[in-house]
């Protein structure tokens, strides 16, 4: 789990603080902290990331700052990517609960 990367939108918009101070609150495993990682994930393109590149950025907190302060996504795009993530958790949450009930 990525413990050091801000639960933060609050330097895409000032508007957007209502959904850090949220998000925040949240514990890690909660499926809209789950959804904003998976989104942070992306936009950071974290898979594609290695040692060399994770000590050029400054490691997860400082590049996703980055990402978020120079993205060209609208406040309300980058809503909706978290909306799309979000469906994607809670999918994949119905789907292992579905795979627990089968072998019980």
């Amino acid at each position: 789990m990525l413990t050091d990367m801000p639960m933060s939108c609050a330097c895409v918009s000032p508007q957007a603080n209502w959904r850090e101070q949220e998000i925040q609150a949240l514990p890690e495993t909660h499926p809209d902290a789950l959804a904003f990682q998976l989104m942070m994930v992306r936009l950071n393109s974290c898979v594609t990331c290695d040692a060399r590149k994770y000590v050029e950025k400054g490691g997860c907190a400082r590049c996703s700052n980055t990402t978020l302060s120079f993205s060209k996504d609208s406040e309300e795009a980058l809503l909706a990517r978290f909306r799309a993530a979000r469906k994607e958790i809670n999918q994949a949450l119905k789907d292992q609960n579905r795979e627990y009930e089968k072998a019980a």
